[in-house]
């Protein structure tokens, strides 16, 4: 949008000040944007817009002799509003946000499509190629791991004019064009719920196919060579991964379409705690404490939040674990080293991680699919977090 208003403004100096309708005609064939122009205390416009729906900031700033730009939604629609002095005149360029909505729906759609016809290659050349495969292909399986951790400037090097030259190259133009658009959007308006549940539902298809794949791998895995055995391990398990992060995403775009029905029924708390606790094999590593208590809940819901608390503090509190229970609450508590107070209002953001640096193998999913499960049955999770006594999670219901 920046570009085109620059070159808009190039153009100006040819029609102004004579012939402003004429450079408006030059300006709708171009197409894509709409035009306010002011010339000589006189107002013209290409369309219904006029110059009360540009922000006051941005005519300020115009009026200065400078370039700007500012959102701002007129009947509805989101355009992105350039402004700009061009020989004494100052012109004001509407950029419909539709575009960039469309040509992230395409350029997704592309990926999903080249990405299909890419594994499909790899099925097909994999009993020739397999040795020389397995280094790119584990060179593909980390970058793609590193991108789902949210690091979007992930490359894979490019060695060679081959079938994988050619991906790495593809790859890279994903990487470059998914990290420009996620931030273009972003700064736009954020569509974040709905393009993950595009995403979950349009990788399930590809996602069964490497599944498969990695399952015959590790079946045949002890007749690689021992130098491919571990970059198959490491695929394999990525995979895997993989396939739990899709579930996640999933579920999520699930909850987010309100299509999660609950189903409930009387439920007992300290009977289900323990049974979940018994499952999971911590009986010895967590404390239950407090008197019985019964709801009116879904006990499917309830074990999947009660397990993704109770697994969060076994695995970052460092220490004893304790299950309180109370009439409409249960708290979980460990004796860890506590959560920054920084973080604290974004645990339940999704993909959110306290310590990036963790090397963890969660998604950053858990929590949020755990809050939103909670509000599903009428509760909310709250947290608080000392460095020098843990952390405590309380889900009220």
């Amino acid at each position: 949008s920046a570009k085109q208003a620059r070159q808009n403004l190039r153009i100006a100096p040819t029609y102004l000040p004579g012939h402003p309708d004429k450079l408006l005609a030059n300006y709708r064939t171009s197409g894509g944007f709409e035009t306010v122009l002011v010339s000589r205390e006189r107002t013209y416009s290409s369309s219904f817009l006029s110059l009360r729906q540009v922000p006051g900031d941005l005519r300020a700033l115009v009026k200065k002799g400078q370039l700007g730009y500012q959102r701002e939604t007129v009947a509805g629609t989101h355009f992105l509003v350039v402004g700009g002095p061009s020989k004494g005149a100052q012109l004001y360029f509407f950029f419909s946000e539709e575009g960039l909505r469309h040509e992230l729906a395409l350029l997704r759609n592309i990926l999903l499509i080249g990405g299909g016809l890419l594994v499909l290659l790899a099925a097909l050349a994999g009993a020739v190629l397999a040795r020389e495969a397995l280094r790119p292909v584990a060179q593909a399986s980390n970058a793609a791991h590193s991108l789902a951790e949210g690091l979007l400037e992930t490359r894979l090097p490019v060695e060679g004019q081959d079938e994988f030259g050619a991906w790495a190259q593809a790859f890279n133009e994903m990487a470059a064009a998914l990290e420009t658009k996620i931030e273009a959007l972003s700064a736009a308006q954020a569509r974040e719920r709905r393009f993950t549940a595009d995403v979950a539902h349009e990788l399930r298809t590809p996602l069964t196919g490497l599944v498969g794949e990695a399952s015959l791998l590790a079946e045949h895995l002890e007749q690689l060579p021992p130098e491919s055995r571990r970059p198959a391990e490491l695929l394999i398990s990525d995979v895997g991964r993989l396939r739990a992060l899709v579930e996640e995403l999933m579920e999520i775009s699930r909850l987010d379409a309100g299509v999660e029905s609950v189903r409930e029924e009387r439920v007992d708390l300290g009977t289900l705690i323990r049974a979940l606790l018994r499952a999971r094999g911590w009986e010895e590593r967590v404390r239950l404490d407090g008197g019985e208590a019964a709801v009116m809940s879904d006990p499917r819901r309830l074990e999947r939040i009660l397990a993704n608390l109770i697994g969060n503090a076994l695995e970052h509190g460092g220490g004893g674990v304790t299950v309180h229970l109370g009439q409409d609450f249960v708290e979980v508590a460990d004796h860890g080293p506590g959560i920054a107070p920084e973080h604290l209002p974004h645990l339940f953001e999704r993909f959110y991680k306290a310590d990036p640096s963790r090397s963890g193998r969660g998604s950053g999913l858990g929590l949020a699919i755990a809050q939103e499960n909670a509000r599903l049955l009428g509760g909310e999770i709250g947290v608080e977090s000392d460095p020098r006594r843990g952390s405590r999670f309380t889900l009220r219901l």
